[in-house]
């Protein structure tokens, strides 16, 4: 898949994100780690597992992250479809693999995936249902109707990687891409994925309270945009 570029934010992930790495270059050389300030050894072990390097020289969030990594993979020869891909291990490349297989079928722009359509391995009853309320909420604000809402996990073409412009830098860039979709008429699907909560991703997941800020700033914004 020498046309395929997966982008990956990387903050603090020095014990895993070469494995993460090598896991991706069975599919495709082409992988974009957008390394945001990170303070442990991350951008060493980038370089040295072969994966492309660019660097935010402060953490900015990871929407911001994304944004700078799509646009360094558009800027890749032959690069047509794109992944969004966690650096904790969480992500399966495999379910990668089918997502962009149906997106080179050429009916859809993007290809979401969806736990709750699929596995989530680890997780807590707890997480399943604050993951389960942010699904609501943003099938309420976004007018698209989906299974899960902050699933990292996404294929999408070369038209998406140049019309969807993310513009918020933290974790609610995932409720800003649900409301570009609908805003720019992509063609999307959600297929099931499996997601593995380790000890480890579990600690570096964003907090309970994070949903809060998450779904004022999802309001704030909508009521910006009118």
């Amino acid at each position: 898949m020498n046309d395929v570029a997966f982008v990956v934010p990387v903050y603090n992930e020095a014990s895993v994100i070469a494995d993460v790495i090598a896991d991706i270059h069975t599919v495709t050389p082409h992988v974009v780690c957008v390394n945001d300030g990170s303070r442990d050894g991350s951008a060493q072990a980038i370089v040295q597992a072969g994966g492309y390097l660019v660097d935010h020289p402060i953490n900015m969030g990871q929407g911001a992250a994304l944004q700078t990594g799509i646009e360094f993979a558009r800027a890749l020869p032959q690069i047509q479809r794109f992944v969004t891909f966690d650096a904790d291990g969480q992500h399966l490349v495999a379910d990668a693999v089918r997502m962009l297989d149906l997106l080179e079928e050429g009916d859809l722009d993007i290809v979401l995936g969806s736990r709750f359509l699929g596995e989530t391995v680890g997780a807590s009853g707890a997480k399943k249902v604050l993951l389960k309320a942010a699904v609501k909420f943003s099938n309420v604000t976004s007018g698209i109707r989906l299974t899960d809402a902050h699933n990292g996990l996404r294929a999408f073409n070369r038209h998406v990687a140049e019309t969807m412009e993310i513009t918020a830098p933290d974790m609610t860039h995932a409720s800003e891409i649900i409301e570009l979709i609908a805003a720019n008429s992509y063609r999307y699907r959600e297929v099931p994925v499996t997601i593995h909560y380790t000890d480890y991703s579990t600690s570096k997941g964003q907090a309970s309270v994070n949903a809060i800020n998450i779904a004022v700033d999802t309001l704030l914004r909508r009521v910006t945009r009118q």
